[in-house]
């Protein structure tokens, strides 16, 4: 009988490419976001009037500090985490290592579930779609227009969208752990290549070791005179 996990496993993920290649493209594509995170965070901090993280009462109507100092430095330094987590992850899958590759797993489980949590928080509290549409600034576009549609119109098109990102976090995350049993396979699997004689059976040596001993020179041959 076939296990669910071998039902679902696949070597191959969006466009025909391989589990591999889906990871490594899957891994710098976070690097890069990150990267741009962190170059955004950095400029912040170099020069913090010109990126306005202080939002004024002219646009909340309370005088808040979004981002501070402190938030920013936390901010930096996991996009410094992340940044190590999808290096690891790329690397692990080109060179085919598997255990590079569970902590980019690990995110993406942690991720999926923190964004199931927020859809369960809109089924539960249908209101807290209102409240975050009444805490957007005055000049957000369409601000009155959305707030005019019915709530429920509302939360079905939230909860719709939400579905649709974790239908892709699934898949995504389905990708990296094809990955992960495809190299953590290829890695222990170990074939074995038998020589049958008449009266023995030998197992020879791996691909590896063999290519790796040097073949014995044969016995010097004396011409008889």
């Amino acid at each position: 009988m076939i296990s669910p996990w071998d039902r679902w496993y696949s070597t191959s993920c969006c466009l025909c490419c391989h589990v591999r290649t889906g990871t490594i493209i899957l891994g710098i594509w976070y690097m890069l976001i990150n990267a741009v995170v962190l170059l955004i965070l950095l400029s912040a901090l170099n020069d913090p009037i010109q990126y306005r993280y202080h939002l004024t009462s002219s646009e909340l109507g309370t005088d808040i500090d979004v981002m501070d100092d402190a938030n920013i430095c936390i901010a930096t330094a996991i996009s410094l985490l992340m940044i190590l987590i999808c290096g690891m992850a790329t690397y692990g899958a080109y060179k085919q290592h598997a255990a590079w590759i569970i902590p980019f797993f690990c995110y993406q489980i942690f991720d999926f579930a923190l964004n199931t949590l927020v859809a369960i928080s809109v089924v539960v509290y249908p209101n807290t779609v209102q409240d975050y549409l009444q805490q957007l600034p005055g000049t957000f576009p369409y601000k009155e227009d959305i707030m005019s549609t019915n709530n429920m119109c509302l939360v079905f098109a939230v909860l719709l969208f939400i579905g649709c990102i974790l239908s892709f976090k699934a898949y995504l995350i389905g990708c990296v752990w094809n990955c992960y049993r495809y190299v953590s396979g290829r890695g222990t699997t170990e074939v074995l290549v038998y020589v049958t004689t008449n009266d023995t059976t030998v197992p020879l040596p791996p691909y590896e070791e063999a290519v790796a001993i040097p073949p014995k020179e044969p016995p010097p041959q004396y011409m008889e005179a």
